[in-house]
């Protein structure tokens, strides 16, 4: 099971769970840096008549299930199509789904919905692990994820470099927090659409609510 922690344990453990996956490694950061620019993940036309803002987490099978049943529907009919503007907004109550996003982030932005996909699609895979130890167990997942990351070309020292770089899983975090504070999210998939908040529905539901937008 993934393992779960608040978002200020999440914070402060990053360093930390780096430094323990790979010994040794010299983690990238600095005191002085400015904040780490996060780009907001989206797909669609920016000037589509609706907004729809996904919060997800990678190891939340509620959202596995709405990215394999809902959304392949919902950009076909309505993303592709010019009518939704969809910004997907990463949300780490775990661990693992921090560094699923590492991994995610660590490709060209082109590939990131392409990794997105294979994460939920084999969350019940990269998320087990037959480790009788916690450290086992992470670094087992942590090689499920760079199995993912390599489907998309990523190499293992790229996704390690990624994985060691702290101001970028702070940033990460920061913006994660930001976010839910903002948009006062509690739980995953949360969604907003032309700025009011719906929580998880079938295609079906979903359909009837964008059209009433789009007819409204």
């Amino acid at each position: 099971m993934p393992i779960e922690l608040t978002r200020r344990e999440t914070l402060a453990l990053t360093a930390a769970a780096a430094a323990a996956l790979f010994p040794g490694a010299a983690l990238a950061q600095s005191d002085d840096a400015p904040v780490r620019e996060v780009r907001e993940m989206t797909m669609g036309d920016p000037d589509a008549p609706i907004t729809v803002v996904e919060y997800a987490s990678f190891t939340c099978p509620h959202c596995a299930t709405f990215h394999r049943d809902v959304m392949p529907q919902l950009r076909e009919n309505f993303i592709d199509t010019g009518k939704v503007h969809f910004i997907f907004r990463e949300v780490y109550f775990d661990l693992y789904g921090l560094w699923a996003g590492v991994v995610a982030r660590c490709a060209p932005e082109d590939r990131y919905f392409g990794i997105v996909d294979l994460i939920f699609k084999t969350q019940s895979d990269w998320t087990r692990s037959t480790a009788s130890d916690e450290e086992g167990a992470k670094a087992e997942v942590t090689q499920n994820l760079f199995g993912i990351g390599r489907q998309a070309g990523l190499t293992d020292d790229q996704m390690r470099e990624c994985m060691q770089d702290r101001e970028f899983m702070e940033a990460l975090v920061a913006e994660f927090q930001k976010n839910m504070e903002a948009d006062q999210v509690t739980g995953t998939p949360s969604f907003i659409i032309n700025g009011e908040k719906a929580s998880n529905m079938s295609y079906a539901d979903f359909e009837a609510r964008l059209n009433e937008e789009l007819e409204g």
